[in-house]
């Protein structure tokens, strides 16, 4: 299988893809100033303990107070939270020479009253993202994911996952691991360390330690609520997860996150940093790896798949409900046979589908419905077996004697939800008509604006339509004259409205804005 990661850097957002054999199978998307990343390290405050929910609520910096559950303390929480108040306290020594007191451990039966009182500062780590009007979700065991592995202080054990089935090397890299690992430090094997070398393994868990040492550098110098640690870029942090021999290309478009991500292969896969390019092209990057179709075909309310079969996906507060209808085409004469096969290739969209969106929690799927029994246990096998390419944590149950099949799927980041209605064609999204006759004008007009103010190569982006247009006429079409003329580019933006347009410098990729024009209107308004 061929697999391609596509980043689309922009001003105010990163957008990531992920192509299995050209067919986008994750997207995801990040604004630029986001900093509730899941594994950021924050020194946050206790504001209040909820005895009933055997939680607490910590202030980090969010605007919601975010959520820590007393079983997601940890067995070794008093040690760390005693460590941390030795670390902050104590300026004069550097934090790896302070002595780690153990303390006793945290009980799972216990109450979170005992252990935690408002006003605490503790070490914390965000495992979920703010979701809707919910704050970020913590964790107080603190965890340093690698590649091959996840560093875990204080906890001192050695686990290995539960993927790799041979037992001679789930012992080898179990004493291996012992072998390197400081005392007092847990690490999680991960899958991907199977028959990996010690070197390699001995490298990565001398880089984890060195994060975890800067961590209590950064630490010892805060004083109040703070951002300690930054998770690396979700770029890098996508790559880390999912990064294997078979990518065969990363193509990025932005110079500094190129070179990024670029240094990150070389250190976890030196032979594959040539696989990594940066892309220079005027034409949007989504659209010339057709990302930006497959976007606007794959994430609307409703989902076509093979045969003329379709899904339709609806969210609501407490879950997602996917209805798999068949249309008009028939696969089978027979009723039985036809809902089974169009629930078989429905399973196969469905499985895609929650990748691609990202979609956590609750997941209800209306089957078309079926009477054999064995037919009704041959879908579910098939949706377990779909399912085992997700990286996400998840649970399928078999058909209910509704037809109904329940999912529960880790939800760690929101769903993907991009709007795929484009602006209305005529008035762009303002109410009132304008003549087309007049549009080419007004851009030419702009341009005119543009040169004159602006000395630097620049690019229009616009609607393809648009786009055929400009260019009829070959070598006296409006597009070649403008380029003679005014030294600009044109290209297609399938992202864009019908009359939607944007100015960007060639350089620096980024938007040129010329000041707003008083309409007649408003001009009329305010005399």
């Amino acid at each position: 299988m061929k697999s391609e990661l596509i980043v689309d850097v922009r001003p105010e957002e990163i957008s990531i893809a992920f192509l299995e054999d050209g067919r986008l199978a994750e997207i995801s998307r990040e604004k630029r100033e986001q900093t509730f990343a899941v594994g950021n390290i924050y020194y946050g405050k206790v504001k209040k303990i909820m005895p009933a929910l055997n939680a607490a609520f910590v202030d980090v910096g969010h605007e919601k107070d975010a959520f820590l559950h007393y079983l997601d303390l940890g067995s070794q929480f008093l040690t760390l939270k005693n460590f941390t108040q030795s670390v902050v306290s104590d300026k004069q020594h550097k934090p790896q020479a302070i002595k780690v007191t153990k303390e006793e451990e945290v009980t799972k039966e216990g109450q979170i009253a005992d252990v935690l009182k408002p006003g605490d500062m503790i070490l914390v780590q965000v495992s979920k993202e703010p979701i809707n009007t919910k704050g970020p979700r913590l964790t107080a065991e603190i965890s340093l994911a690698g590649r091959n592995m996840v560093l875990i202080p204080f906890a001192d054990k050695v686990m290995v996952s539960s993927k790799i089935k041979k037992e001679s090397e789930r012992s080898r890299l179990k004493q291996l691991v012992q072998s390197i690992k400081p005392k007092g430090f847990g690490v999680i094997v991960r899958t991907v360390a199977e028959e990996k070398r010690v070197a390699e393994l001995d490298s990565e868990m001398r880089l984890l330690l060195k994060r975890w040492d800067d961590t209590l550098l950064r630490l010892q110098q805060k004083t109040g609520v703070a951002i300690v640690t930054e998770e690396l870029g979700r770029t890098i942090g996508l790559l880390r997860d999912v990064f294997n021999p078979s990518f065969e290309s990363i193509s990025i478009n932005d110079e500094e996150v190129y070179e990024d991500v670029r240094q990150y292969i070389e250190l976890i896969a030196p032979e594959s940093a040539k696989i990594v390019h940066h892309y220079k092209d005027d034409l949007p990057i989504f659209d010339h790896f057709q990302v930006t179709r497959q976007m606007k075909v794959g994430l609307g309310r409703t989902v076509g798949f093979k045969n003329g079969g379709y899904l339709i996906i609806e969210r609501t507060e407490a879950l997602f409900s996917i209805d798999v209808n068949s249309g008009s085409k028939k696969l089978f004469e027979d009723q039985e046979q036809n809902a089974f096969g169009f629930n078989m290739l429905a399973a196969d969209e469905i499985a895609h589908q929650l990748r691609l969106r990202d979609i956590g929690g609750i997941i209800i799927i209306d089957f078309i419905d079926m009477d054999s029994k064995e037919n009704q246990q041959a879908l579910y096998d098939h949706m377990r077996e779909l399912m085992k390419n997700d990286r996400a944590k998840h649970n399928v149950l078999p058909l209910s004697k509704f037809g109904l099949m329940q999912i529960t799927r880790q939800r760690v980041r929101p769903a993907v939800d991009i709007d795929m209605r484009e602006v209305c064609p005529t008035c762009l999204g303002k109410g009132k008509i304008q003549s087309s006759i007049n549009f080419t004008d007004e851009l030419e007009e702009k341009l005119n604006t543009l040169c004159s103010t602006i000395k630097t190569p620049t690019v229009l982006h616009v609607h393809p339509y648009v786009y055929a247009y400009l260019s009829q006429g070959s070598l006296w079409s409006l597009k070649s004259k403008w380029r003679r003329k005014y030294g600009i580019r044109v290209v297609p933006d399938e992202s864009y409205g019908m009359l939607e347009y944007k100015f960007f410098d060639r350089k620096s990729r980024e938007e040129i804005r010329l000041p707003k024009e008083e309409s007649a209107d408003e001009s009329e308004h305010k005399h």
